[in-house]
């Protein structure tokens, strides 16, 4: 009788069993998901973006339906540079991930190599990282639509310039995050540069965002670059201006961006986290 019983009564343990087993597994990712703040970012991220990029740009067109008739080049001169600035950034973070995800850094360090020089030689495989997506990109650009980016001369190697460096600034500095708090931070280095696109104006002069956003767009370097750029393809000349403050305030970034990665490379080595990161 008991034996019966205990038979009946085992489906609907089996079903409880395994109820506990899905919401135990559920806690697991809820718990992983509260814990690393840029795994929240990251669902957050694309929707918000899209909706501030294209409400801007979107907005921008009604107030200036004969901005319509020139759109086509700047458009796709603000495509490629930013091309540059996100590839740069990205180019210098993925390099790291590869040492992350092969848990090299420990072989990596176990030789005279020195931090310093190894953020140097990932700055300059990402340049030969940009060179070789985005060059191709703009030289497909005028069979395809008559475009040249090319046409704007010396102004373009500023603005390549520019943004790179400030690529490079960023890119060390998610590093540095990534070191600080593990791989739950790698998607950072997707998301970075994307999350200052709207207010670096790629799209839309910076006239268009509200006036307490003004204030942080012109904080960033990649504003007076594009800023520029318009300036440059809707004739009226190179603003040298521009050129200074981007200057000056990519080499804030570069220099914060790498004493934050040498700093954080520090602490991941006083701690020991060099030789247990990895995928």
């Amino acid at each position: 009788m008991h034996a019966k019983s205990r038979g009946r009564g085992w489906p609907g343990g089996k079903t409880a069993s395994a109820a506990n087993r899905i919401l135990a597994m559920l806690l697991r990712y809820l718990y992983l998901l509260r814990s690393s703040w840029p795994r929240t970012l990251e669902l957050l991220y694309w929707p918000t973006l899209q909706m501030l990029i294209w409400g801007f740009m979107s907005q921008f067109f009604y107030q200036n339906s004969s901005y319509v008739f020139r759109a086509f080049g700047v458009l796709l001169a603000a495509t490629l540079l930013w091309d540059v600035l996100f590839r740069g950034q990205l180019g210098l973070s993925i390099l790291f991930l590869e040492e992350m995800w092969s848990r090299n850094l420990g072989n990596l360090f176990a030789t005279p190599l020195r931090p310093r020089e190894w953020a140097l030689a990932m700055v300059v495989m990402s340049l030969v990282r940009v060179l070789i997506g985005v060059a191709p990109a703009a030289l497909l650009a005028i069979p395809l639509y008559h475009y040249s980016i090319f046409a704007m001369g010396l102004p373009l190697v500023a603005f390549f310039s520019l943004l790179l460096a400030m690529g490079w600034g960023m890119g060390l500095a998610i590093c540095a995050l990534i070191l600080r708090k593990g791989m739950g931070a790698e998607s950072l280095a997707w998301l970075g540069a994307f999350v200052l696109a709207p207010v670096s104006c790629v799209y839309y002069p910076v006239s268009i965002l509200p006036a307490w956003l003004q204030h942080v767009s012109w904080a960033l370097p990649s504003t007076y670059v594009f800023e520029g750029m318009r300036a440059v393809l809707f004739k009226r000349g190179f603003e040298i201006g521009y050129l200074l403050r981007a200057a000056g305030l990519d080499l804030v970034f570069l220099v914060a961006g790498a004493a934050l990665f040498l700093l954080a490379f520090e602490d991941a080595r006083r701690r020991g986290a060099l030789v247990q990161m990895g995928e």
